[in-house]
Parts: C-alpha cells; structure tokens; sequence
C-alpha cells in the first residue's frame, strides 16, 4: 500500500493559494496511493466552521472528496493552527481526523504526530493549546458575530506567532528524540513528525524519527512504498 503524507502547507499563509497542492492531491489516485495523511497546519489557520471558510479550504475540501471517491483513504492529524476540525462541519469530508495516526508500510511501522506540544515541561504552551482548542472557545466562537470572532482568529495567529516555538531558532533535538524513544517504545519502528519545517532523520534507541519538510517551503509530498 503506497502512503503520501503532506505536512505543513499553510495555505494561505506562506504556503499561497491551494492550486499546486490541489494538483498533487489530484494525481494520487493514479500513481497507486490508498492513503493520504494530511498531518497537520495545511492552512495558515483553520477555524474549522462554515462562516470561516477560505477559498483555500473549499479548494482543498473538494480535493479531499475527489480523492476519497478515487479509492484513496484521507485522514486528517490535527496541528496547532488547526481549531475544532474534529468536531466540526468538516470533519465528515475525511475517512478520520485524529492526533496521530500508525500504519505499515513495507514491513516497517510507522507513527505519525503533527510535532507540537512534545515538551511535557513547556505548560504554559501546553495549558494554552488545550484553551484555545475546548468547546468554552468553540461556543464563543460559534456565538459571537463573525467580526468579532475573526478578529478572535488574527488574534490567535498572532499569539501563535509568538509562542516560544524553539524550531524558530532552532530544532529542540533532546525533545524531540526523547519524545520518539517513548512512543518507538510502544511497537513502531519511524516516528514522523511535522511542525519543525525542516528535514531530517535520526536514528533513536528502537528506531527512527523523521522530520518532513514543510510543503509551503519545498512543495514535497512524503511517499511511503
């Protein structure tokens, strides 16, 4: 079973307009894919409700459902700049939409988290990931009037922006090795991982960790088999 795994394309963002990834997502099906994990931060910031829908998102939603009629499974792994995907409108447009997802290619196991929030000690990122994505937040949303909750959603782009992301200035290598020895630990043999931007691959006690290349900076899509 061939797997393509896009990480990090923050469309509409740095990442552009959804065309060129609309086209990769179009020819799957025929180069032989079965899977799709789209693992996380594909839009610069996703509010996943109606009244915020970009034509970004449209364009890629109808991609999604193009590809899913073609026979490939799509699943969705939730990033930090995503809000409420899995208990939203959109949520039905994919086979799942999870915080991590395993499968097996080739003989090898492999585990796939969006990246973010690795650092037990880091609680002031962690407490406000949980805030800014519980269902107090999504009610507010959902009920204040549109002008106000987009200025909700600049706001939170913004307060991302400053988030004390150490990829910014430099990948927190420990962190992140000590993460994937735990989780190898639990059956897998990769660990992939989005988020950082950058590419690189480390051998760990068990296995390996992979960082992929954000889409916004290389266009790449990870195929696996």
């Amino acid at each position: 079973m061939s797997v393509a795994i896009i990480a990090d394309s923050h469309l509409g963002g740095p990442g552009g307009d959804a065309g060129p990834l609309v086209e990769q997502i179009d020819t799957l099906a025929a180069g032989g894919c079965r899977r799709l994990v789209l693992l996380g931060d594909i839009f610069h910031v996703w509010v996943a409700l109606r009244s915020f829908e970009s034509p970004e998102v449209a364009r890629v939603m109808a991609a999604v459902a193009r590809a899913r009629d073609a026979g490939v499974e799509v699943e969705y792994v939730e990033g930090n700049r995503d809000f409420f995907v899995a208990t939203g409108p959109y949520a039905d447009g994919f086979d799942r939409v999870v915080l991590e997802t395993a499968f097996e290619v080739g003989g090898r196991r492999f585990l796939a988290v969006h990246g973010d929030g690795l650092d037990d000690a880091d609680w002031r990122y962690r407490f406000w990931r949980w805030l800014s994505k519980s269902w107090p937040v999504r009610w507010a949303v959902r009920s204040i009037p549109t002008p106000l909750a987009k200025r909700w959603v600049h706001a939170t782009e913004a307060r991302l922006s400053r988030t004390n992301f150490k990829h910014k200035s430099r990948i927190p290598e420990a962190v992140v090795r000590r993460y994937a020895e735990r989780r190898l630990a639990e059956g897998h043999d990769v660990l992939l991982l989005g988020h950082f931007h950058e590419p690189h691959r480390w051998p760990v006690a068990g296995g390996e960790v992979w960082l992929l290349d954000a889409w916004f900076r290389s266009r790449r899509v990870e195929e696996l088999g």
